[in-house]
């Protein structure tokens, strides 16, 4: 749900008047119902922001894993290269010693 999309806050639905008619509604029963929708729009309204605030703090963790993983992989690539390095003097070494 897109916050620029929402047109009315409880308060605009509390406060929102309707015409009487000769055949009209019962004033009672639409204010009760009219009082349900606001109790559940002010609840939807509390949830989205707590999803809001969870998704800001699951983006930051996420953000801070990968900055860790990228520095572990720096890391990880340099040992391996380092191993990679040994083992050519290894190899390659005895090579060379035994040609002579």
């Amino acid at each position: 749900m897109n916050a620029n999309r929402i047109q009315l806050t409880g308060k605009d639905i509390l406060e929102k008047e309707f015409k009487t008619g000769m055949r009209g509604y019962n004033q009672e029963e639409v204010d009760e119902f009219l009082d349900t929708i606001i109790q559940d729009y002010e609840a939807f309204q509390q949830e989205i922001e707590k999803l809001r605030q969870e998704n800001e703090r699951i983006k930051k963790q996420s953000d801070q894993t990968r900055s860790r993983a990228t520095s572990n992989n720096h890391q990880v690539n340099y040992d391996i290269l380092k191993r990679v390095s040994n083992l050519e003097k290894a190899v390659f070494g005895k090579k060379y010693d035994d040609a002579e």
